[in-house]
C-alpha cells in the first residue's frame, strides 16, 4: 500500500513495457504502449474499513474487476474486465478490490482470492491480454509485477489547512492600565457640569501589529507531469533489468527479464553482482541501441542519479563478442 498511499491517479506498466488499458467498449482490459491516452489512467479509491485495499476506476467510471470467467477453456487464468459501479446504497463486489503487495520498485496486485493481476504475452489470443492467476512457472513470475507511475498526488484536505489570519491589520485595543485611570472629579457646588469641563479618560493605547501575509490556499490535488513515475518514498540503489543473449547475441522474447536492486557505484561492482546473480564468470555487460538493436559493451561509468538500467549479458566466448571492438574483439 506504500506505493499508493498518496496516489490519486496512476498508470500501471507491465513487465512488457505496456500499460494497463481500459478498452473503449467499457468491458475489456488489455495492454497498450501508449500511456498518454486517458484509457491508461486509473483513479485509486480506498476501500472503507479495509486498510491497504484499493479499487481502480477507469476513464469510463468502471472498476477493474477479477471475474470468474475463464480466459480460455482448460486454462487457469480468468478474465479481468471493467465492472459497472454498484447501485447507489449497494456495497461494491469484492471482485473489484485489490491488495497491493510491494516488491522492490514494483507491486503485485492481489485479489481477495489470492490471485494476481497478470500481463500476458505470446501469440493471439494471449497477446496483450490481462488475466488474474497464480503464477507457477519461474518464467512467468515477473508477469505479475507492475510499475506504478503516479499521475496525480493527494495532498492534505481542508481539515488540515492553516486558518486564515484576521482581516484587521492592528491588534485589538488593550484595556487602559492603572496609571492611565484618573479618579472622577466631583463638580463644584452650584455648578452644572457640561461636556466641555467633564474630564474624559484618555484613549486606550494601541500597539501596531505588522500585517501577516495570508497563506496560499492549499490545492486538494496536485497533478504531476506525465513523466513522473518515481515512488513517493526515498529509494536507495538502482533497479537493474537484465537478459542473457545467445551465442549470436539474440534474446528470445519468451525468456524472462530478471531484475534486482544494485547499491554499488561503478561498473566493476555491477559485474561482480551479475556474476553472483547468474553464476557466470565470463559475462560482458551490453546495452542495446534503440535505433538498430545493436549490442554495445558498457565500458564507461554507470548512468547518473541511480537511473534504472536495462542491459543484455553476453558470454565472452560467444560469436557476437568477437565482433566487439577491443578489448573484447579483434
Amino acid at each position: 500500500m506504500e506505493l499508493f498511499e498518496r496516489a490519486k491517479v496512476v498508470r500501471l506498466k507491465s513487465h512488457h513495457d505496456k500499460f494497463l488499458f481500459a478498452d473503449e467498449d467499457e468491458v475489456h482490459v488489455t495492454q497498450d504502449r501508449n500511456g498518454a491516452l486517458p484509457n491508461a489512467r486509473w483513479t485509486v479509491e480506498r476501500v472503507p474499513h479495509s486498510p491497504g485495499v484499493v479499487r481502480f476506476r477507469s476513464h469510463y467510471g468502471r472498476y477493474l474487476s477479477a471475474s470468474n470467467e475463464p480466459f480460455l477453456l482448460g486454462m487457469t487464468g480468468r478474465k479481468v474486465l471493467q465492472a459497472a459501479p454498484p447501485r447507489q446504497g449497494a456495497r461494491a463486489d469484492s471482485s473489484v478490490e485489490w491488495e497491493p503487495v510491494k516488491e522492490g520498485f514494483q507491486a503485485r496486485l492481489k485479489t481477495r482470492y489470492g490471485h494476481y493481476l497478470r500481463a500476458n504475452r505470446g501469440p493471439p489470443p494471449w497477446r496483450n491480454s490481462v488475466t488474474h492467476d497464480v503464477p507457477h512457472r519461474t518464467a512467468t513470475q515477473d508477469w505479475v509485477l507492475w510499475d506504478v507511475e503516479i499521475v496525480q498526488v493527494l495532498t492534505p484536505g481542508p481539515e488540515h489547512a492553516v486558518p486564515a489570519p484576521a482581516k484587521s491589520m492592528s491588534a485589538p485595543a488593550s484595556p487602559p492600565t492603572p496609571e492611565h485611570k484618573q479618579p472622577p472629579q466631583r463638580p463644584a457646588a452650584g455648578h452644572r457640569p457640561t461636556e466641555s469641563n467633564t474630564p474624559q479618560p484618555p484613549p486606550p493605547l494601541k500597539e501596531y501589529a505588522p500585517p501577516r501575509p495570508a497563506p496560499a490556499p492549499a490545492p486538494s490535488v496536485l497533478e504531476s507531469s506525465l513523466s513522473f513515475s518515481a515512488p513517493l518514498h526515498k529509494v536507495e540503489g538502482r533497479a537493474i533489468y537484465y537478459r542473457i543473449a545467445d551465442d549470436k547475441g539474440n534474446v528470445d522474447d519468451d525468456n524472462e527479464t530478471r531484475s534486482f536492486t544494485f547499491n554499488g557505484s561503478n561498473l566493476e561492482e555491477l559485474t561482480q553482482k551479475l556474476q553472483e546473480e547468474t553464476g557466470l564468470d565470463d559475462i560482458i555487460i551490453c546495452t542495446r541501441s534503440p535505433l538498430n538493436g545493436k549490442l554495445t559493451p558498457l565500458l564507461l561509468q554507470l548512468p547518473p542519479n541511480n537511473a534504472a538500467m536495462h542491459i543484455v549479458l553476453v558470454r565472452e566466448s560467444s560469436k557476437v563478442a568477437k565482433t566487439f571492438p577491443w578489448p573484447y574483439g579483434p
